[in-house]
């Protein structure tokens, strides 16, 4: 008898939870599939708010723990399937670089993008969670320059992160196309996982697998 998976993983197709799934797919880790349909609201009925107050995705239960916000999941995860070294151990000399481009995503890059989107005059420096828009991100190209990967030579979790984040703001035009960045998603969704991922989830959103 197959043993049930430990981890249940919360999506809807084409949204920020298809970076965990590509995630979860390179990990190889055995997980549940619970499908949201956004388009008709379920991640804002009582069912799944129980599970995520705010009504978003991802959201994974691992082991009875329960894991929201994608930089926490990809932490979690990448730490909890170590065998595929997608996560520098504790003690491993990248494993602070590794944190900081983790959390620097959460805690600079996307506060920066919402407010370029949303054409929000910027917050005074001393009040900006990442200080003004061009220097975020020449700090983020700078660190792209070293590449092949953000953190060198050691592909990461943190490079799914990446690819998919500047994947969709590039795509809208809110992060200039600039060739660093041009080049490192390329180098990153040339992955035969990202592309495996996209055609799945294409076809869920029309219905068609679940």
């Amino acid at each position: 008898m197959a043993v049930a998976p430990k981890l249940t993983f919360y999506h809807s197709p084409n949204t920020r939870s298809t970076a965990t799934m590509i995630l979860l797919e390179e990990l190889g880790a055995p997980y549940e599939l619970r499908l949201l349909d956004n388009k008709k609201g379920e991640q804002r009925e009582p069912a799944y708010l129980a599970i995520n107050p705010m009504g978003k995705v991802p959201a994974i239960v691992h082991e009875g723990q329960l894991v929201t916000e994608t930089v926490a999941i990809f932490i979690h995860l990448a730490d909890a399937f170590p065998a595929m070294g997608l996560a520098p151990a504790s003690g491993d000399p990248l494993r602070g670089a590794y944190l900081r481009w983790m959390v620097y995503y959460a805690a600079a890059f996307e506060p920066a993008v919402v407010d370029k989107a949303m054409k929000r005059e910027q917050a005074p420096l001393a009040m900006s969670p990442y200080g003004d828009f061009d220097t975020m991100l020449k700090t983020l190209t700078d660190q792209l320059d070293r590449g092949p990967f953000i953190l060198g030579d050691h592909y990461s979790a943190a490079d799914v992160l990446w690819a998919t984040g500047l994947g969709w703001t590039t795509m809208f035009g809110i992060v200039p196309l600039s060739p660093s960045i041009a080049g490192y998603i390329g180098r990153i969704k040339a992955r035969p996982v990202f592309e495996r991922v996209r055609l799945k989830d294409e076809e869920r959103a029309q219905g068609l697998v679940t």
